[in-house]
């Protein structure tokens, strides 16, 4: 694959550990450089089920390059009390890069008004998170250069969605083989 992609994955404490895990684990399969990032006031963060894990690096050390992609795990809404992040994700946004969140996470892209007229998802009940968005039904929505996801059962596509938005199409059926999500489509077809 080797797509040299280099995406930021971003945690605080609070994160949903299905999410911030499975979305690392199949974009390194898939060869893209991630870097876990933590929001916190260290690298070892706790999830909202009480998993701790480090990260790769803190917010400091990258909050002034740029990435092809930024991606956000959620579980908590305090992602979009982070003002770095906020700043980060406005400028890559203004600079078309790819922008990424799951569960509670897209409510930093509705904070920043960056979903006005587009199509988005957020884990049900925090719809009002999403300034002037039209809410899908889908699972996983891209709309130009963001896409958002519902939640922690949907991590897997979440994160196939964007290898494929990184890498193309095979390499996201490379990675999503071992997953079984093939089979997975024929046996329950109306999740898909």
């Amino acid at each position: 694959m080797g797509s040299k992609a280099e995406a930021a994955l971003f945690m605080i404490d609070g994160f949903e550990e299905t999410e911030a895990v499975t979305t690392a684990d199949i974009m390194r399969r898939a060869e893209i450089d991630v870097v876990t990032v933590s929001l916190g006031e260290s690298r070892r963060l706790t999830g909202r089920s009480r998993i701790t894990v480090e990260t790769d690096v803190m917010f400091c050390d990258v909050r002034n390059l740029v990435f092809d992609m930024l991606v956000i795990p959620g579980g908590t809404t305090a992602y979009a009390k982070h003002d770095g992040l906020l700043g980060m994700v406005k400028k890559h946004n203004d600079l078309g890069k790819k922008l990424a969140a799951i569960c509670a996470a897209p409510a930093v892209f509705g904070k920043l008004g960056i979903l006005r007229g587009r199509r988005a998802v957020i884990f049900p009940g925090l719809e009002e998170w999403l300034d002037g968005a039209f809410i899908s039904g889908e699972i996983v929505v891209t709309d130009g250069n963001i896409t958002t996801s519902k939640g922690p059962g949907t991590a897997v596509y979440f994160a196939l969605r964007l290898v494929e938005i990184l890498c193309g199409s095979a390499a996201a059926d490379l990675v999503a083989e071992p997953f079984h999500v093939q089979e997975l489509k024929r046996r329950i077809p109306a999740l898909y």
